[in-house]
């Protein structure tokens, strides 16, 4: 069974596209079959991946009102192993104009219910916000992953998503859980860095991952070149860190390693 992990964070530029792309990338060149899911109406995950968008009455919306499967919107990416749900810019609208329908914050769940089996893992990347799509993408997970930049503001503003977590939990999955956070654009040179690093230690304790995404040029240079950065550049500091916190995942989630290299 397919490990349906959410990346969220209500915050934006804390580095979750960034984080779901490497991640999903970093997995399948570990010999697990992965799925993201591009959940932000910006698509920037599409696009990070070199992955075009589809047409208008072929994507990622239409599935919402039934009018296409979502085995219909999958495409492989350039890296083995890896495929993708590529985003739509007209899921913005969807809160609007699905409103009050019932079973609402389910309808992802439902659409994956036939497609998660063929893989490891499907990893979705949120948009930065609490609305309707993360709901979504939260009724649809069995966990959430989430990034954690290294400044005051982002981690006094976690407890909006802990909040929605705990709705989640309450109400239409019970089974979701808090599977870690970790720290993104850390510097181990500054001061705030190292402070973040300690209040998150004291709030997450276990939860808190050990590895920490760095700040660092290839890391924001990669999505313009349509590459996630263990293709992009192997040997940096932000694809070591992306490799240790897979690792990391791997464990704490007691994947078959074995299983990955046999399918590989």
């Amino acid at each position: 069974m397919a490990h349906i992990i959410a990346l969220a964070n209500q915050k934006g530029g804390v580095g979750k596209t960034t984080s779901t792309v490497s991640l999903s990338a970093q997995l399948a060149l570990l010999g697990f079959k992965v799925l993201l899911l591009d959940f932000d109406p910006q698509a920037s995950a599409t696009s990070g991946l070199g992955v075009e968008r589809h047409q208008e009455g072929t994507d990622l919306y239409d599935v919402f009102f039934g009018r296409i499967q979502l085995s219909q919107t999958i495409v492989p990416s350039s890296i083995p192993n890896l495929d993708v749900v590529p985003g739509s810019h007209d899921l913005v609208s969807l809160e609007l104009e699905i409103g009050k329908t019932p079973g609402r914050e389910l309808i992802l769940r439902s659409a994956l219910a036939g497609v998660a089996e063929g893989y490891d893992f499907v990893l979705i990347d949120c948009p930065p916000s609490s609305g309707l799509l993360t709901l979504n993408a939260l009724g649809a997970a069995h966990s959430v992953l989430v990034p954690l930049q290294a400044e005051y503001y982002s981690l006094e503003g976690l407890s909006g998503l802990l909040n929605t977590i705990a709705f989640t939990q309450q109400t239409f999955n019970p089974k979701l859980d808090l599977l870690g956070v970790f720290l993104t654009m850390y510097d181990s040179r500054t001061r705030l860095s190292v402070q973040v690093h300690e209040e998150a230690e004291k709030h997450f304790a276990a939860k808190l991952f050990k590895a920490k995404i760095p700040r660092n040029i290839r890391l924001s240079e990669c999505p313009s070149h349509g590459m996630p950065i263990c293709t992009y550049d192997p040997q940096s500091a932000g694809a070591k860190s992306y490799l240790a916190l897979a690792g990391e995942l791997i464990d704490r989630l007691g994947v078959d390693k074995g299983g990955a290299a046999r399918a590989a």
